[in-house]
């Protein structure tokens, strides 16, 4: 089922044996479309340290008390790798993440996520620590906070159609369908939806989304999707 990202933003994260903070942000694939990490806001508990949890170790999403269980330990937790928070996250330090875990990397394979369309939910396997955990390692630019994407301006093939108000994402396999796009200083509706597969390219640089579409077909598709 889609879900509004910006409903999950501020949800308690609770481990296996207690609370680690609340939902930050998540870190998207702009390749595959797809969430890769969620980021915690750990509090005062680890305040110095970048907390980035997989989809892969989420559990149960309690939608009444707004609190996704996470399958790892507090202590797993506080001892995996860390990326730099000055830099994007680099592959080497993704294969050191996913190497602690023991899980599957997502890059390698056919499917969203390696071996399948889902997010494998399986215990980790003990792992020690890495050595070394991929800093001044070669960078992987197509990992972006969704967040940061949030007003972007959307271009159609003949005009500027609005700006990004939030992502629709796929609470089983963290696929992302859809932008939210707020296309009210043109149009009668608010928010409308584009999908994924319209978008041509984003220009970080520009800080704009270009869609294969045109206004006519914007406002034609959103007779049909409104957010």
């Amino acid at each position: 089922m889609l879900q509004n990202i910006k409903q999950l933003y501020g949800n308690k994260l609770a481990a296996i044996d207690g609370t680690i903070g609340h939902v930050k942000d998540f870190y998207f694939d702009d390749k595959a479309w797809a969430v890769r990490y969620l980021v915690a806001d750990t509090g005062t508990w680890l305040t110095d340290k970048l907390v980035l949890l997989s989809p892969h170790a989420f559990g149960r999403w309690d939608r009444d008390e707004n609190v996704l269980h996470v399958n790892l330990t507090r202590k797993q937790i506080e001892d995996s790798p860390s990326p730099d928070t000055h830099q994007p996250v680099s592959r080497q330090y993704e294969e050191d993440y996913y190497r602690y875990y023991g899980w599957p990397n997502y890059w390698q394979g056919a499917g969203m996520w390696g071996l399948s369309g889902f997010p494998l939910i399986t215990p980790p396997l003990p792992q020690e620590n890495p050595s070394h955990h991929g800093h001044n390692q070669r960078q992987d630019l197509h990992l972006r906070s969704a967040k940061d994407i949030i007003g972007y301006q959307i271009q159609a093939t003949d005009g500027a159609a609005g700006a990004v108000s939030s992502l629709m994402v796929d609470d089983k396999t963290w696929a992302l369908g859809e932008l939210v796009v707020d296309v009210s200083h043109w149009f009668s509706k608010t928010e409308i939806l584009i999908t994924v597969d319209k978008i041509q390219r984003i220009s970080y640089e520009d800080s704009t989304v270009y869609v294969n579409l045109t206004m006519d077909e914007i406002k034609q598709t959103a007779e049909h999707e409104v957010a």
